[in-house]
């Protein structure tokens, strides 16, 4: 029996709904809307297509919306200037660094450069600390987006084995973290790991987001197994992900397509947490 999907539409309208109605609420208390910028370099075409959805949400969720764009050949000063004018706008409650940077940029020192109270995406090192610690703060979209898919299953996390593909600031590593807090027993893998398919093969929760397509085949999975697809590769004309999704729908129990998993609820996380900061900012609560 085919294994079901775990369809990101079918999880954000619940969130989508109840923020509806607390923007509502404290745009009549404040006549302020949240602000939500992006900033992307480059041209890179999966990162333009996320560009373009958080925008087209954002602005569909009544947020003010803005999107800052940087040619490919721009220096770090010019990304550390954009970033000073979004800690400093008073319209930006929250704001995004599209990830990946073209090569000659220092990552992480654009990341440490945003405020953390603005740092919608959960990527400055404080709040990835904060996560560390158990503390309040804002957890990386991704890394939060795949728990909430996982728990959407219903299927148990105490006591399960979950693999992750993947050892990124981003993703890996505060899922390995979100995964622990549930009490599951967790092997994060990277491109160097040894015996992948086996290791693979024994998850019950496996999440890869390596992009390399059609990575995971059917038989690295184990049978009845929840697979997260979090990888993302443009071949030709179409978005295809790192598990071979035909092989893997007959093994899994319940597997995300690409595009389609966990994407949209991506984007939906970072608006919930532009609207918790805007909160925040405005010493409001809901």
């Amino acid at each position: 029996m085919p294994a079901d999907l775990i369809k990101g539409e079918d999880l954000i309208a619940k969130i989508r709904e109840e923020k509806a109605r607390q923007l509502q609420d404290l745009y009549k208390r404040t006549n302020k809307v949240p602000g939500l910028a992006v900033v992307i370099v480059g041209e890179n075409p999966v990162s333009l297509s996320y560009v373009a959805s958080k925008q087209k949400r954002s602005e569909s969720l009544g947020f003010y919306s803005e999107v800052r764009r940087l040619p490919e050949d721009a220096s770090q000063e010019d990304l550390l200037k954009v970033i000073d004018e979004l800690n400093m706008d008073d319209r930006i409650h929250g704001f995004m660094l599209q990830l990946p940077l073209p090569e000659h940029f220092d990552t992480l020192e654009a990341l440490e450069a945003i405020d953390p109270d603005k740092d919608v995406e959960g990527a400055n090192p404080i709040n990835m600390g904060k996560l560390f610690s158990d503390e309040e703060g804002f957890f990386p979209c991704t890394a939060y987006s795949v728990m909430l898919m996982i728990e959407h299953t219903r299927e148990p996390v105490r006591g399960q084995s979950a693999v992750i593909i993947n050892r990124s600031n981003l993703v890996g590593k505060p899922l390995s973290l979100l995964l622990l807090r549930r009490n599951a027993s967790v092997t994060v893998c990277h491109s160097r790991t040894e015996n992948l398919p086996e290791i693979c093969s024994r998850a019950d929760i496996l999440v890869s987001a390596t992009g390399v397509p059609g990575l995971v085949k059917g038989d690295w999975i184990k049978p009845g197994a929840t697979v997260i697809d979090v990888g993302v590769s443009q071949l030709g004309d179409k978005l295809v992900g790192d598990v071979a999704f035909e092989e893997a729908q007959e093994i899994a129990a319940w597997i995300s397509p690409v595009p389609g998993g966990v994407g949209p609820i991506t984007i939906t996380v970072l608006m919930k947490n532009t609207l918790e900061a805007f909160k925040k900012r405005l010493g409001v609560t809901v």
